[in-house]
């Protein structure tokens, strides 16, 4: 294989330093491993005005890529669907270039949803694709099932969990660390501050959690660019009047201090492809409450981790009183066999064999 470009909407940049970060975090590893890989991506989360104009710069940068690039790479991978997708299905009917797509969950859960017009372009980018590769088993049933592809063409596959940031920390190191107090029981969260994450939820259920544990502390940390939800939030903890905090996102090794600093990780979405951030945090050794929808309902199945039932504050509260209440060596293990199979190199590995097959194929 001579060079590999990846397309993606989302890539981290020195102002959004958290933004598509596991997109480059495969890609570093894939280069650390020998591979020549080229980036055409959006490292700007931008919405509204601002965005149709980035989304034009950046399709036009990757036609002029492909077309100046085409004899020296050997294919495309895009993350996510749609509209990252076309960008490849593009080059592979004009310029001849194969491609893998990597389906995250939201792109064939919601972006497809919106109109019959994105569901059939993502329909078509999917069946075009030389290999599509799914974050979690349940999306391998929907690529499958609702939109048409032959399942020998379909790879589940995590984006992976970097072990040398997400590892075991002592939870007291860790707090004298972030200067958290060692007497308190904390609960944090990670990720987007949006509705569809259970925030409200987690508010709810909290609230019930501090009756029987009135040291328990609620740390969130995550992007608070949903302003309108931002508002309901605030109202919400308002109301509820209990003991949290929130914090904008922060480097990947001040969350995995954050995550061993923790009694209890939390998840608790309404939905969701994967759940890496879960995964990092059975890497650093966490318990982990989620919910039992997508991605999820595998990862911390068989004991790894407490599934609760979505939408549902008193199942979270139970949930989370189980996990500060009944500590499980058992689960830590069954958590680190899971996260053993989900390293960087054993991910890389498996996404390589992808390419050189896919490679091979596009050459007959």
């Amino acid at each position: 294989m001579r060079q590999l470009t990846v397309f993606s909407n989302m890539y981290p940049s020195h102002k959004h330093p958290t933004f598509g970060i596991f997109v480059k975090n495969q890609v570093e590893h894939l280069r650390s491993k020998g591979l020549k890989v080229n980036v055409v991506a959006i490292d700007n989360p931008s919405k509204g005005k601002a965005a149709l104009k980035k989304y034009f710069t950046w399709f036009v940068k990757a036609m002029v890529h492909m077309l100046t690039k085409k004899s020296e790479v050997s294919l495309t991978h895009s993350h996510y669907t749609f509209p990252t997708g076309l960008l490849s299905f593009i080059g592979k009917k004009i310029f001849g270039l194969p491609y893998v797509i990597t389906v995250h969950g939201g792109d064939i859960d919601k972006m497809a949803a919106k109109n019959k017009m994105i569901e059939s372009i993502t329909r078509f980018t999917l069946q075009n694709a030389d290999a599509v590769i799914v974050v979690g088993e349940r999306l391998k049933l929907d690529v499958v099932e609702r939109f048409g592809v032959k399942e020998k063409h379909v790879h589940v596959m995590s984006m992976g969990v970097n072990t040398e940031v997400f590892k075991p920390i002592p939870k007291v190191d860790a707090r004298t660390e972030l200067g958290l107090p060692l007497d308190k029981k904390i609960v944090l969260f990670v990720g987007n501050m949006i509705q569809a994450k259970g925030i409200l939820d987690l508010i709810e259920a909290f609230k019930m959690v501090e009756e029987d544990h009135p040291d328990a502390v609620l740390h969130m940390i995550g992007s608070s660019k949903d302003e309108g939800f931002m508002q309901k939030l605030e109202e919400h903890l308002s109301e509820m009047k209990i003991n949290a905090s929130h914090q904008e996102p922060l480097p990947q090794m001040e969350v995995a201090k954050w995550i061993a600093a923790a009694d209890v990780f939390v998840l608790p979405s309404h939905h969701e492809g994967f759940g890496l951030v879960a995964l990092e945090a059975m890497a650093v050794g966490t318990t982990v409450v989620g919910t039992d929808v997508g991605g999820l309902s595998f990862l911390l199945g068989n004991e790894a981790g407490i599934l609760v039932e979505p939408h549902n504050p008193a199942s979270l509260a139970n949930g989370l009183k189980q996990a500060l209440e009944q500590p499980s060596e058992d689960r830590k293990k069954i958590a680190e066999e899971i996260v053993a199979e989900h390293t960087y190199d054993v991910i890389t590995e498996r996404l390589v064999e992808i390419y050189s097959a896919v490679s091979k194929e596009g050459k007959k």
